[in-house]
C-alpha cells in the first residue's frame, strides 16, 4: 500500500532533480550539484560543435543586444562528449583570438541590462525554458514556465535557486558562480578570466573560462555569440564531473528599465531545503 509519507517523499526527490540541474547552470563548481549528477546522469566531458547556419539575426556586433521581431525558441547546440579540453596545451593566444576575446569583451560590457527567453538542456537531455532578467552588476532571474516551479535570484552578493511548490531556496555565493562573469559591470576576458580557448566559424565565437578550486575541481563556462552580430547565445556550464547544462538566449533586448524588487531574495517566504 502507498503510503502518503511515500508520496511526500517523491514528490520532494521530484522536485529537488529539477532543483539540482538549475543548480549545474549557475554552480559549475558546487559539490552539491556535482554529487547529485554522479548519481543520476552518464559522465561526459562536453566541448562544442558546428551548429547549423542561419540562427544570427540583430543589432550590430559589439553593441547591445536589442532585437526586432519576436523569435522562436532555438535548438540550443549542445557540446561533443567526445571531445575534452585539456587546460595545459592553450597557453597562448595569437592576434585574431586576442581581438575575438576583447570584442567580446566590449560587448559584455556595454550591457547594462537585458531581458530574453531562454531554453535550457540539462545533462539528462531534459528541456526546459523560461524567461531571464539581468541587470548589471550582479543581478539575474529565471523564471521557468510551467510545470517547472524553480525561479533562479541573485541579488549582487547572493543567488538562490527557489522552489515555489515547496518554498525552499538553496543559497550561493554569487561569487563561486559562473553566472558572475556574465554579471561583471566591465570585464577584459583575458585579464579578469582564465580563458582556455578561442574559437571562431561562420556561425559562432566560442570563449572557454576554466575554472580550478582545490577542494572541488575543474569547472568550465563555455560563452557562444553570433560571429555575425556579436550578440550572446547560449552557454555551458560543465560541472567537475563533466556533466553539463546548456541555455541559449533568444529575444534580446537591452533596453527595458527594470524593477529592483524583482532582484530582492524573500528570506521570509522561503526557507532552507530539506536535507
Amino acid at each position: 500500500m502507498i503510503r502518503h509519507k511515500d508520496i511526500r517523499f517523491a514528490a520532494t526527490f521530484a522536485a529537488r532533480g529539477a532543483r539540482m540541474a538549475s543548480v549545474l547552470l549557475v554552480t559549475g563548481a558546487m559539490v552539491t550539484a556535482s554529487s547529485f549528477a554522479q548519481t543520476v546522469f552518464a559522465q561526459s566531458v562536453p566541448v562544442p560543435k558546428p551548429a547549423p547556419k542561419g540562427r544570427d539575426g540583430g543589432a550590430s556586433a559589439g553593441g547591445p543586444a536589442v532585437t526586432g521581431a519576436t523569435q522562436t525558441p532555438p535548438n540550443p547546440v549542445i557540446p561533443d562528449p567526445r571531445r575534452n579540453v585539456p587546460s595545459s596545451i592553450f597557453q597562448t593566444f595569437d592576434a585574431n583570438q586576442k581581438a575575438q576575446a576583447a570584442k567580446v569583451s566590449a560587448y559584455l560590457s556595454s550591457l547594462q541590462t537585458l531581458v530574453g527567453n531562454f531554453v535550457q538542456v540539462g545533462p539528462d537531455g531534459s528541456k526546459t525554458q523560461g524567461d531571464f532578467y539581468i541587470q548589471k552588476p550582479g543581478k539575474v532571474r529565471f523564471e521557468y514556465d510551467a510545470p517547472s516551479p524553480i525561479d533562479i535570484v541573485a541579488d549582487g552578493s547572493s543567488l538562490v535557486v527557489r522552489d515555489r511548490k515547496l518554498a525552499t531556496q538553496d543559497v550561493y555565493p554569487l561569487s563561486q558562480t559562473p553566472l558572475r562573469f556574465l554579471l561583471s559591470d566591465r570585464i577584459d576576458l583575458m585579464k579578469d578570466t582564465n580563458v582556455v580557448n578561442v574559437s571562431a566559424d561562420d556561425v559562432f565565437v566560442s570563449v572557454t573560462i576554466e575554472e580550478k578550486q582545490a577542494l572541488v575541481g575543474t569547472s568550465r563556462l563555455l560563452l557562444m555569440f553570433g560571429a555575425k552580430d556579436g550578440q550572446l547565445k547560449q552557454w555551458t556550464v560543465t560541472d567537475p564531473q563533466g556533466y553539463d547544462t546548456t541555455i541559449a538566449v533568444y529575444n534580446l533586448d537591452s533596453s527595458k528599465k527594470l524593477d529592483p524588487s524583482m532582484f530582492k531574495i524573500d528570506f521570509t517566504n522561503y526557507g532552507p531545503s530539506p536535507g
